[in-house]
């Protein structure tokens, strides 16, 4: 068994993750391609994302790729998570991930009806979801786009209010409008287009699916190939990792995992002391890139590749996530995290860094820091998810 080491692994994200800049992409869908899918829990993740690979990227240029050229969509996909994938990679992401989660959010959504009393039992309540499903799908297919205020205004029983942990202190009563609709998209009969508002908005309008594309996402494979394609893609991108890092990513039980690995004869490497794997053919060392670093956003798809982070994050992990294990924004230089990013209200873009990195490494990172201040001309971008570090960043005096 070839052993790869902790050296040889951060050596290869230059290069793959499109962060060095001899290899940086070409345009936003190269680098959402290389990344197999751009996380889009945090709507400025997917901008900055792109931002950091695709040298002379901007806003706009990122939106024409999203909602003129629909050269990528977004959409709910592994571990039910809003990605940015290329369009013609959403079937895969659809039968690999998506069509499953589906099943089990249908099941929790008339188990939470039937808790809150809107039909007499499951079975009702399933066809009384199925009901207004149809009638939000025939509404939006008459706007041709529109907001959730504005389907529910079309569909009152949208408006319908859950019960959720009844009696507890965290007690709420949420309308069903937003879980609704979220079935409509993990079932891939509707996307989110544009933004209500600016690029940082997490608020989009809704549009049927075959509206958006023509014949809506597409063929369709079954699960197993679609499986086997998404875990090919996930080791051209982040391999040698284990089979417990490709679970986690992708979201799939052991059992689907470990027949993906199986079908794509991943070979199997020695990660000093753990099994990883590689594809055939991709076990040799890879072949070095200049020095390069980067400032990455909060969920950027480089640090959540993998669930077992030691060998980039180092000692620091405190810092760099916050409670939830959601990653904030990072310095990264030559494959590991040596810091964090933030602004303060001047919006200039501050670092610090947590390892000496030698007075060549400060210079390139200064640059950098310089860099995304001109890009964000003012605008500044509170992470969703905060890290303790980036919170004391952007909480400095300019």
């Amino acid at each position: 068994m070839r052993r790869i080491g902790v050296e040889e692994r951060r050596a290869r994200i230059g290069r793959r993750h499109r962060l060095a800049a001899s290899a940086h992409a070409a345009d936003a869908v190269e680098a959402a391609a290389a990344m197999v899918a751009l996380h889009a829990t945090d709507p400025a993740t997917v901008h900055l994302s792109i931002a950091a690979r695709v040298p002379g990227s901007d806003v706009a240029a990122t939106e024409r790729a999203l909602y003129d050229d629909r050269a990528l969509i977004r959409l709910l996909g592994m571990r039910r998570t809003v990605f940015v994938v290329p369009t013609g990679f959403a079937p895969i992401v659809q039968a690999a991930c998506a069509d499953d989660i589906a099943t089990k959010q249908r099941r929790l959504l008339v188990k939470h009806l039937t808790e809150a009393g809107v039909a007499a039992d499951a079975e009702s309540c399933g066809v009384w979801l199925r009901a207004v499903e149809e009638s939000t799908a025939t509404a939006l297919a008459l706007r041709g786009s529109a907001t959730a205020q504005e389907l529910s205004a079309d569909e009152p029983r949208l408006r319908t209010r859950l019960s959720m942990a009844d009696g507890k202190p965290y007690a709420a009563a949420p309308y069903v409008t937003s879980r609704v609709l979220f079935q409509l998209a993990v079932d891939g009969r509707i996307v989110r287009g544009r933004p209500v508002g600016t690029w940082l908005s997490s608020q989009h309008q809704w549009s049927p699916a075959e509206a958006w594309l023509a014949g809506g996402l597409g063929a369709k494979p079954t699960a197993e190939e679609a499986r086997v394609t998404l875990a090919r893609s996930w080791l051209t991108a982040f391999g040698p990792g284990t089979a417990t890092d490709l679970q986690w990513w992708a979201g799939w039980t052991a059992g689907q995992t470990k027949k993906a690995l199986i079908a794509v004869e991943a070979v199997a490497v020695d990660l000093d002391g753990q099994v990883g794997y590689v594809l055939p053919g991709d076990e040799e060392p890879e072949v070095p890139v200049e020095p390069w670093v980067a400032f990455l956003p909060s969920l950027d798809p480089t640090p959540m590749g993998w669930k077992e982070r030691d060998w980039y994050v180092g000692a620091h992990k405190s810092k760099l996530f916050d409670s939830t294990g959601n990653i904030g924004s990072t310095v990264w230089a030559d494959g590991r995290i040596i810091g964090a990013w933030g602004q303060p209200e001047s919006g200039a873009v501050r670092y610090q860094l947590l390892t000496d990195v030698g007075r060549e490494t400060e210079a390139l990172i200064e640059a950098e820091a310089a860099r995304w201040t001109a890009w964000l001309a003012g605008v500044r971008v509170t992470p969703r998810f905060r890290s303790p570090l980036e919170k004391q960043i952007s909480a400095q005096k300019s």
